[in-house]
């Protein structure tokens, strides 16, 4: 990609939004990605995590290197108004990319979009490699940025899933996944719930993803043998994971840092079975039985941002999109 040391490509929402990926490439894009990091090609450092004690806000910082793809790059978060509903809440991500080749910057980007598709992508192929064989429900429990694309990448990796259920609490939250749902798998019928603990226990995968006011905490002893259940946000109790057979993480640095909400009553967290990366390059197990209850915990890895974000900076500057911002000159 063309570079100039003393220009930083802009690209905002709105230029990432007009670029068409199909749901297929994202999964494996995102799924190289987690191979070249099992190889050891690729590098993450642990997460830096900023908190006030009054719990009103929550900034991230993560630094990888994508081996594949030769690429540095730093990305940010911060969330502020976390115990504010959605609507009074403050989100900013930012992923900044480097030619590892060359030295010189790719871009800087809005990551709402990226983490938007990497973390369903991520999710669905947890499914994949860590439901039972026979699974053919699916409950995603949220309505918001993650739980709306949740069916159609679960259906991506999963095809022959043939139920697919929804507990949300915000109507246009629920009209969107229809909507999204009916875009990708226009064929597919879905099902809102509201009974949470019937819906749990009809489950074969419960995938969590609503926001901290959820009044949604699915227990353990709802699920029957078998289940998998994904953490990406909210909606299951700690039990969840402290009674597991397995317990499978993105990253265990990643979730000892930002899963100390599922602690137990000491402050402790569950061994971490195997990590995700080790699982999909084959060298560890995802499951070892069709009864065992497994826990994943998708925290996500910076290098899972680099390599969409990367991808998204190739289309969007053969389109000539962005804006070049003069920084150090």
């Amino acid at each position: 990609m063309p570079g100039d040391d003393s220009k930083l490509r802009i690209l905002s929402t709105t230029d990432l939004s007009g670029i068409d990926i199909p749901l297929t490439d994202v999964v494996n894009v995102v799924e190289g990605a987690y191979r070249a990091l099992a190889d050891g090609t690729s590098v993450t450092p642990p997460k830096l995590t900023v908190k006030p004690a009054d719990g009103r806000s929550v900034a991230y910082a993560m630094l990888g290197r994508d081996g594949t793809r030769a690429a540095v790059a730093v990305k940010t978060s911060y969330k502020h108004g976390l115990k504010e509903g959605r609507e009074l809440q403050h989100y900013y991500t930012a992923l900044t990319l480097y030619d590892d080749t060359t030295g010189l910057p790719i871009a800087m980007m809005d990551c709402g979009r990226i983490g938007a598709l990497r973390t369903p992508a991520v999710s669905a192929l947890l499914a994949r490699e860590c439901a039972a064989p026979a699974a053919r429900t699916a409950l995603v429990i949220g309505t918001g940025t993650q739980g709306r694309l949740a069916l159609p990448f679960l259906l991506t990796t999963l095809p022959e899933l043939d139920r697919l259920l929804l507990y949300g609490t915000h109507p246009d939250g629920i009209a969107a996944v229809r909507e999204r749902l009916a875009a990708h798998f226009p064929d597919r019928a879905l099902e809102v719930v509201t009974e949470l603990r019937a819906a749990a226990a009809d489950a074969d995968i419960v995938l969590a993803t609503a926001g901290p006011l959820t009044p949604a905490a699915v227990e353990a002893d709802w699920l029957r043998p078998g289940t998998l259940c994904v953490l990406v946000g909210y909606g299951i109790r700690p039990s969840t994971l402290h009674r597991a057979d397995r317990v499978i993480a993105t990253s265990a640095a990643q979730m000892a840092v930002t899963g100390t909400d599922m602690a137990d009553a000491h402050g402790r967290l569950p061994t971490v079975h195997a990590e995700f990366p080790q699982v999909i390059a084959g060298r560890a197990s995802g499951r070892a039985g069709p009864r065992e209850r497994i826990f994943a915990y998708n925290s996500g890895l910076v290098v899972t941002d680099i390599a969409l974000g990367h991808r998204f900076a190739e289309l969007a500057i053969a389109r000539g999109l962005g804006t070049e911002v003069a920084l150090w000159r």
